[in-house]
């Protein structure tokens, strides 16, 4: 069945452009053209997957998804204004899956939207493997997260990067190691992405102890102990 792609971005052109674009890469596509029409068509649970734009009339980008990740953990990609740094981070912040510079080549989006819908889709070899390090456990069948055996609500993106480096506890692991694994690309100078995921991550599961620690120059390791941790 074909993805079913929402497009929220007030550029009718474009998004007659990206319509046409991405139904022959095999998505289907619906646009809304305002904030509060696209919100309302992203909770309607029609679509697989939005691509929202941060200036929107009525309702901008940021608030679209901050009332969105109040109900539903649909993955969202942002469209940003090249250079502006401080709207990828608060797109991350508000629970974006990936960001995606304007002006941009459609290949690109739709090599973005394949990569995140890929991280979604249930990896037999880990169908059943449950994973438990240091108080935490995950469970890839249900991608539920448990700490001390409290639920944790992850975002899809949060889960991710948590299985990855859970997979390789006691590992360091690389910026550029993490986003292959999660985005099918690297880490740019200036990316950001993995930072502020992970920083949601130590947010949502350090309570009193280091889990995740960084190494400066070279990466991140999920600690399976005090003693990684330098406690």
């Amino acid at each position: 069945m074909a993805v079913r792609v929402l497009l929220i971005d007030d550029d009718t052109e474009l998004c007659g452009l990206l319509d046409q674009f991405l139904r022959r890469e095999g998505f289907e596509v619906t646009a809304a053209h305002d904030g509060p029409s696209g919100l309302d068509a992203a909770r309607a649970g029609t679509a697989d997957i939005v691509v929202l734009d941060i200036g929107l009339p009525k309702l901008d980008g940021f608030g679209v998804l901050r009332k969105l990740r109040e109900t539903s953990r649909i993955p969202v990609l942002m469209l940003t204004a090249r250079g502006e740094d401080i709207d990828r981070i608060v797109g991350l912040e508000l629970g974006a899956d990936d960001y995606l510079p304007k002006p941009f080549n459609p290949r690109e989006l739709s090599a973005r939207l394949r990569a995140i819908l890929r991280r979604m889709e249930p990896r037999e070899e880990t169908r059943s493997e449950r994973l438990e390090v240091n108080g935490v456990r995950l469970d890839p069948s249900s991608r539920e997260v448990t700490l001390d055996g409290q639920k944790v609500e992850l975002t899809t993106v949060e889960f991710d990067i948590l299985q990855t480096m859970m997979q390789a506890a006691g590992r360091v692991l690389s910026r550029d190691v993490i986003m292959e694994a999660l985005y099918q690309r690297k880490a740019s100078p200036f990316d950001r992405a993995i930072d502020v995921h992970i920083s949601h991550l130590r947010k949502k599961l350090e309570t009193g102890r280091v889990l995740i620690r960084t190494v400066r120059g070279v990466g991140y390791q999920f600690c399976r102990n005090a003693q990684e941790a330098g406690e």
